[in-house]
């Protein structure tokens, strides 16, 4: 943020009341407000963008009321760079919208800065895609609909030690569910008895992946482990074909976010073959599924549902479970304690709510990239069952 831009947001925040408190009670009429607090423009947009339109499909294919309550979405940019904004926009919500739940929020910082809101104002606050650890930890309104990063990446770590790697460079982005990839890898990877050859940590916000990607070719491991967070895989496959690195012996592996569906059919040859580790693809065979896309297309013709619009559209699910389980209290903390153990069939497969952390427990697929009728897809082959989150 620009100063100018920075003060402006310290003064907005300054100027709304320093006590939050609950939300006025509401009337039986009133509708339910959730704020969704997304990035809708800037670098990490495309988040924004997927969850926003899933969004809008779940409340196409439900358009009922939930126990005499209709939701209604009050979308705000953060544009996914500034957790003051992010903070600033909660509060806001909270205070002058009386939003009945906060949801979105797009990556780690911007999750965390608007934690101490939902505490404050006793209202459940839905991650639908930050995947670090330590979210739920910072209040005890978060629920989370997405995945955690341990989540996706041990069993890429498991697959890899069995099927002939033995060396890996490891290179993820540098913050929170970066460190946590690398962690988690790095762990379950060695403890099967491979070597990491290397740790590499690139930047958040415009990265240049040659110079990394040279000194993989220099450090010549099997395979090369990446986690970059969703939008930016398109730059860096584009880089590791340059560099030459598959031409060189190097296999592709990583979590899923590097080949986001979304962007997956821009990427070219350089990832057939690339193996990743996710709770959801695209091309995930199921009726549940297939309802998904066909209801995410109705809204959002010219884009893939990825991981983070399932997010989204389990994080609706959630809610309007949570508010029939309460028939209609709204209270915050009942609706959290509603949230909690609660399963069902999702787009990714069999998903609930562990009631002890408020994280999702999920299946976790191994899948390869395949052209098929000339498309690109994450195909899944190999699948473990009912992942927790474990740092």
């Amino acid at each position: 943020m620009t100063k100018l831009t920075r003060r402006a947001a310290i003064l907005s925040a300054a100027a709304l009341p320093v006590t939050l408190g609950r939300p006025a009670l509401a009337q039986s009429g009133d509708p339910f407000k959730v704020g969704l607090i997304l990035p809708i423009t800037g670098p990490f947009a495309s988040t924004g963008r997927q969850i926003d339109a899933a969004i809008k499909a779940w409340l196409r294919a439900n358009p009922g009321a939930v126990a005499g309550k209709r939701f209604e979405i009050l979308l705000r940019d953060d544009t996914g760079v500034a957790p003051d904004v992010t903070r600033r926009l909660a509060q806001e919500l909270v205070v002058r919208e009386r939003v009945r739940a906060l949801a979105g929020f797009g990556l780690t910082p911007l999750a965390l800065s608007a934690a101490p809101i939902a505490t404050e104002a006793k209202v459940p606050m839905l991650v639908m895609a930050a995947a670090t650890s330590i979210i739920p930890q910072r209040s005890p309104y978060i629920v989370r609909t997405s995945f955690t990063l341990p989540q996706a990446v041990r069993p890429m770590a498991d697959w890899a030690a069995k099927n002939g790697i033995k060396s890996v460079v490891t290179m993820v982005t540098d913050f929170a569910p970066g460190l946590d990839s690398e962690k988690a890898f790095k762990e379950t990877f060695t403890a099967a008895g491979g070597t990491v050859a290397g740790e590499i940590r690139t930047p958040l916000r415009n990265p240049d992946y040659a110079p990394f990607l040279q000194r993989v070719r220099d450090i010549k491991p099997d395979a090369l482990f990446i986690f970059v967070p969703s939008g930016e895989g398109s730059a860096l496959i584009k880089q590791f074909s340059e560099r030459g690195l598959r031409e060189a012996g190097i296999r592709l592996i990583g979590t899923g976010d590097v080949l986001d569906d979304d962007i997956l059919n821009d990427m070219g040859e350089a990832v057939i073959g690339a193996v990743t580790s996710h709770h959801y693809s695209t091309a995930h065979e199921s009726p549940e599924n297939a309802a998904f896309r066909e209801a995410f297309k109705a809204v959002a013709p010219e884009m893939r549902p990825n991981f983070m619009a399932v997010g989204g559209w389990d994080g609706m699910h959630l809610l309007a479970a949570a508010l029939g389980r309460t028939n209609g209290d709204v209270d915050g903390t009942k609706l959290v304690e509603a949230m909690k153990g609660q399963s069902w069939t999702s787009p990714r497969g069999p998903v609930s709510i562990d009631p002890a952390t408020r994280e999702i427990v999920q299946d976790i697929y191994i899948r390869r990239t395949e052209r098929r009728d000339g498309q690109l897809w994450n195909i899944e082959f190999d699948k473990i069952q009912g992942v927790k989150d474990a740092v």
